[in-house]
Order: structure tokens, then sequence, then C-alpha cells
């Protein structure tokens, strides 16, 4: 079963995209990080006084003044394919370059159809990169295997389907045996840690796992023992 902790190891690269970002203390924590700003986050990030290394997008959103005055400091990465956002634009730039540990600030915020559509993107690149969402202080995880988490007694925990998971939990106040989560039917939000570990056997289906945020420690998915299906599930039953 694979193991969620949080780690030490880096993120190879920040994700900044045209939402809500969090204060400049934040990005202090992360200033040895290479920043991507997705076309308009970068005026945002300029007006807090953030340069980012690179601009990835068509360049729609971001302000014309902006734009004179980071050219001669930031690379700029052109994408002018109208099929894709400035958020698929950044994950396809940070493949290409061959990071695939990422933190993503600024997924929330602006109108809300923007807000889900980016929630989607990282459902849909969380596959093939780790990908990890932060806002207010909390972690979102893109989850689609089991696994053990390394909780605090106490914490808030969420987990929220992708459409749909068919899971089974332990160490959570609201304790899953098989059950299925559904988008629009029943959601896992605010949960609570009951134990130090906490264990989420995905039988079926992907989610989001929310946990609490430690910068700059980074959350990493490591493989771990053998799960055996019989110390969760009370009737033998395995669905995965």
């Amino acid at each position: 079963m694979m193991h969620l902790s949080h780690s030490d190891a880096p993120f190879d690269a920040v994700i900044c995209l045209n939402g809500n970002i969090p204060q400049r203390e934040t990005f202090e924590h992360l200033i040895d990080r290479p920043l991507v700003a997705a076309d308009g986050a970068a005026t945002v990030l300029f007006r807090a006084g953030i340069i980012p290394e690179y601009v990835v997008g068509d360049f729609d959103s971001i302000s014309q003044d902006v734009l004179a005055a980071l050219r001669p400091i930031s690379e700029f990465v052109v994408e002018t394919d109208q099929e894709t956002n400035d958020f698929e634009k950044a994950l396809v730039f940070a493949k290409t370059m061959l990071w695939s540990r990422l933190l993503v600030l600024g997924l929330h915020g602006g109108d809300l159809e923007h807000t889900l559509n980016n929630w989607s993107v990282m459902m849909r690149f969380g596959q093939d990169l780790s990908i990890v969402a932060l806002d207010q202080r909390r972690f979102a995880i893109p989850i689609y295997q089991s696994f053990v988490y390394a909780a605090q007694v106490g914490e808030l925990v969420s987990i929220i389907p992708q459409p749909t998971a068919r899971l089974t939990t332990t160490g959570l106040h609201w304790a899953l045996t098989q059950e299925d989560l559904t988008l629009g039917i029943r959601e896992g939000a605010r949960n609570r840690a009951t134990d130090t570990s906490v264990s989420i056997h995905v039988h079926s289906g992907a989610l989001l796992f929310f946990c609490d945020a430690d910068l700059p420690l980074a959350p990493v998915l490591a493989g771990g023992a053998i799960f055996d299906d019989s110390t969760i599930v009370p009737d033998g039953k395995n669905d995965a």
C-alpha cells in the first residue's frame, strides 16, 4: 500500500494560476523552486513584487505594461492553442522540462467555471504527474490508488470523489466500508483523523484528498507494504 506523508523532498516547480494566490510568505518558502506563471497570473505576481522565471500561455490575459517589464527578466513560452487553457499549457511545459512534482497555486478564484475546469485538468494530468494544489493552508491531492496517510490526530481530512469512488477507510471519525461516494449524491468532506495512521482503500474510482499543508514540506506518495484486504474489509470481499 502506498504511504502519503509530508517530506522535506522539494517540489520540482511551482505553477501559479490566475486565481486567489497566497500571501508573499508562501512564496518565500518556495524561493529556490522554479516559478511558472500561467498567462494572467504573471500580472498578479508582478504587482505583488514576485518575478516568475517562466510565463506560459497565449498572453491574452497579461497586461501590456507587465509584459514589457518582464520580457528582459522572465522566459516567455508562447502557446497559442485555443483548445487548451493556461493551466494545461503550463502542465505541458512542465512535462517538457521533466518536472514531475508540482505545486499549484491560484487554482481557485475568479469565475466559478474557470475553477471547476482547472479542477478537472488537475485530475486528468494527475495521472502522469505528481500535482498538489495549495489553497488556504490546505493541500488538495489527486489520488487514484489505496494509501495510508500519516495524519495528526484531530486533523481535518476531506475525501471528494472524482466523480465516483468506492472506498474503505480506517482512522477517521466517520468510517467507510466498501461504500460509494459520488459527486452530486454523497461526498466525504470535513472528516477528522482519530489516529496518526489513516488508511483509504480505493476499490474503484479516484478522489481528491484534502489535508493540512505544511510548507516547505511536500506531501509524498511512496510505495509501502502489500495491502491485505482482510485487515480492513470485514466480509473479506475485494472490489479492487
